[in-house]
């Protein structure tokens, strides 16, 4: 965890556009992680901790009263949480964890990873606007090609979360991600960044400013 983390330090200082570090914490391990945090907050680059939690079996995996202990040491080290989760049950009892954890900072990734390619946006668009109205929520909007019909997706399939995803959060608290290199299973990326650009084409500039650039400084406090 550290060692992985240092070298992604050390490449800042060959490539000026690394300025925050999101790092893996085993975060499960309740009052335990607060030495990980400890040294990784020693890392002026570290500015957040995404344990993924798409792939744990058991949709209840993050009410575990030590994964949301750990969460709420976050907010001790000033670390945000990036939220992975995948499905129905798992967001659902993400918006519990969220719940009890109200001096931390989070950010959904990848839209909560919506059913695109079956064409379903709920009860995931309830969730979503949930989501929203808890304080200090926000959202990456990144991954929806990897959701979507890989061979033969279109810029329309994706449209009604994009939509959707602005509706509930408002521009103040939505940012552009990459997710390179997965994105590329579905696509490009250059087709994904040109993808997303087209479907906000209609907002002004400060608000595209945000959502590329702004607020992800914003939130990463970079």
């Amino acid at each position: 965890m550290k060692q992985e983390t240092d070298w992604v330090a050390s490449q800042a200082n060959i490539d000026s556009r690394i300025r925050g570090i999101v790092s893996w914490a085993p975060i499960e391990t309740g009052k335990a992680v607060r030495d990980d945090l400890q040294l990784l907050a020693e890392n002026p680059l570290v500015c957040g901790v995404r344990r993924i939690i798409q792939f744990e079996p058991d949709a209840k995996f993050c009410l575990n009263p030590n994964f949301v202990l750990g969460v709420q040491q976050l907010s001790e080290f000033d670390m945000n949480f990036d939220l992975c989760i995948k499905g129905d049950e798992q967001f659902r009892h993400t918006l519990n964890l969220v719940s009890q954890c109200p001096e931390v900072l989070f950010i959904l990734g990848h839209i909560g990873k919506p059913f695109i390619k079956e064409k379903i946006i709920e009860p995931w668009a309830t969730y979503l606007k949930e989501l929203s109205g808890m304080p200090d929520t926000w959202c990456k909007i990144s991954g929806l090609v990897n959701e979507a019909n890989w061979e033969n997706w279109t810029p329309d399939d994706l449209q009604p979360y994009i939509n959707h995803m602005i509706e509930s959060f408002g521009f103040d608290r939505i940012m552009f991600g990459g997710d390179w290199p997965v994105c590329t299973l579905a696509t490009t990326y250059q087709c994904w960044i040109e993808t997303l650009w087209k479907a906000v084409s209609g907002c002004s500039t400060e608000q595209v400013q945000k959502l590329f650039s702004a607020n992800a400084e914003k939130f990463y406090r970079v």
